[in-house]
């Protein structure tokens, strides 16, 4: 299931809110939830990190092809 940060956003605070209560709830853990919403902030700061470098090696590139082009 893809969730957009709308419902993220929603089930991080719905979780915290467990988390504040300390109730038991159904379903998976709450710890568990955090863990997850973690990972998937650390994922998209690897892939926006990712990007980046990309982005640059493109630029390089570009810059060298129209080194090589000027001096043939």
């Amino acid at each position: 299931m893809i969730l957009n940060a709308n419902q993220l956003k929603a089930l991080r605070q719905r979780n915290d809110e467990e988390l504040r209560k300390e109730q038991p709830s159904y379903g998976y853990p709450a710890q568990t939830i955090r863990d997850l919403l973690h990972t998937i902030e650390a994922t998209k700061k690897e892939k926006k990190k990712w990007q980046r470098l990309a982005q640059e090696r493109g630029s390089v590139i570009e810059l060298l092809k129209k080194a090589q082009e000027e001096s043939a």
